[in-house]
């Protein structure tokens, strides 16, 4: 056991919080379809907000080529990242040419897959996370194990230890409010040191050459406002067309996050404020490479809401930090590996294939059809492992053959009982055997006979 599934195994392994994870990221999912009930015209909005997006990426450069010109006559200034490598060297070079030492930076998935932090602390530069989930993992020294709620793997007793430890509040803390108080004095200290401010981007308008930056606690808000420089780091999928489509795409970004109508902060930026700088670092790191395949491109359309993550029974109950990727579950799964099969093979697997990703993501991803198509691909991958390549291709002899396939099946009716549950490996680690029917449907339909199924009262069928 390796991959996922070894550092899944170490989450499930604690029980308790295994539950109390699954229940409360449950908890959210139940909040996001009571807000979608709430809009009647939910489904019309996913529908557009899949329009949007999918133009989007077929005109991605002239919208790219418009947003840089828009923004240049806001007075930003607008630089392009090849890779993670390009990007922490442009952040770095913008900070050294003010003398920046210390910033502050709301969340941002992006300059977390670009490992932006570790790359300015070494340099010498104080990075500050102001999200309260964001800095509490930064305290502990891991990474968010999830993208809207960075912390929800803990509990408030080890929140209340860390800040003890760390930010010397008194022992046996645990009550929220109070946690959040210690947090918010320790933040303004670095709110008002701040020579610079740092953001991720929620959507950028090509029409205006505009951001949009959500967050509930106004820390992008106040980050941004204090110190006269303001880093923006801007993922290119993260376009809309035009100012119009934010509306579509803010009706269901919180709603589909955490069941809120909107974010408490949607902040718009239209150029540096007076006496300021706005620095926009657009950055590709894989996202051209992964639009031009034409299976995968459309996992380019999410808008990082996390509800595949809230729904998922996998992602529930195995934890963010069993995904070791910058973007978890089932959109991670696609994500990661698109980016990085080496070190990402086992997310694929990953997954029930239950498709309840598909039904909540409010871009209309079809997140298990990227999967299957993962799952084949890599099996052509050098990291596939051998027995596996050698099992489906067996497999895939025998089920070409009628004939073979039916004796086989005869002769696993017989002999399965009689085989000890740990010859079926790792599969029948979680899981226990169905009984087998004595006959197969193929007997059954020769003989004329009808199914259980059939043959059931039509009342007790569901």
């Amino acid at each position: 056991m390796r991959g996922h599934a070894a550092r899944a195994a170490a989450f499930v392994a604690d029980e308790e919080r295994t539950a109390w994870h699954d229940r409360s990221l449950w908890f959210v999912r139940e909040r996001r379809d009571a807000a979608s009930r709430e809009v009647p015209e939910w489904e019309t909005l996913r529908n557009a907000a899949a329009r949007i997006k999918r133009h989007t990426l077929a005109n991605l450069a002239d919208h790219l080529e418009a947003f840089e010109a828009n923004a240049r006559a806001l007075g930003a200034s607008v630089h392009w990242a090849r890779n993670a490598e390009d990007h922490n060297e442009i952040v770095l070079g913008i900070l050294e040419r003010h003398g920046v030492r210390r910033a502050v930076k709301s969340k941002s998935m992006l300059t977390e897959e670009c490992g932006l932090n570790p790359f300015l602390e070494a340099r010498g530069i104080d990075i500050v996370d102001t999200d309260l989930g964001e800095r509490i993992v930064q305290l502990r020294r891991e990474p968010p194990s999830h993208i809207v709620m960075p912390a929800i793997h803990l509990r408030k007793e080890e929140v209340g230890l860390l800040f003890h430890r760390e930010l010397g509040s008194e022992a046996g803390l645990s009550d929220p409010t109070r946690l959040t108080g210690v947090a918010r004095a320790h933040l303004r200290k670095a709110f008002l040191a701040a020579e610079a401010g740092l953001t991720g981007v929620n959507f950028g308008v090509a029409e205006t050459g505009g951001l949009v930056v959500c967050t509930n606690e106004g820390n992008a808000d106040l980050g941004t406002a204090l110190p006269p420089l303001h880093i923006a780091s801007m993922g290119i999928e993260k376009l809309v067309p035009r100012a119009e489509d934010l509306a579509v795409m803010l009706r269901l970004l919180a709603r589909s996050a955490t069941g809120q109508a909107i974010t408490a902060y949607t902040s718009h930026f239209h150029g540096p404020r007076p006496g300021g700088e706005l620095h926009i670092v657009l950055v590709d790191n894989g996202r051209s490479a992964l639009l031009a395949r034409d299976e995968l491109a459309d996992a380019l359309s999410c808008i990082r809401c996390g509800a595949c993550m809230n729904t998922c029974p996998v992602f529930r109950r195995s934890g963010g930090h069993s995904y070791a990727a910058t973007i978890p579950g089932p959109i991670g799964s696609v994500l990661e590996p698109a980016r990085d099969a080496n070190a990402h093979a086992s997310l694929p697997l990953a997954c029930s294939l239950c498709g309840s990703c598909k039904d909540v993501c409010p871009v209309r991803i079809d997140l298990p059809e990227q999967i299957r198509f993962l799952r084949a691909d890599l099996l052509r991958h050098p990291t596939a492992p051998r027995s596996r390549r050698l099992g489906l291709a067996i497999s895939a002899r025998v089920l070409e053959r009628p004939r073979l396939a039916a004796l086989l099946g005869a002769l696993a009716r017989c002999l399965a009982p009689l085989l000890p549950r740990r010859a079926l490996g790792a599969w029948s680690r979680g899981r226990e055997l169905p009984p087998l029917p004595r006959h197969s449907f193929r007997s059954l339909y020769r003989r004329g006979k009808r199914s259980p199924i059939d043959e059931a009262p039509r009342s007790t069928i569901r």
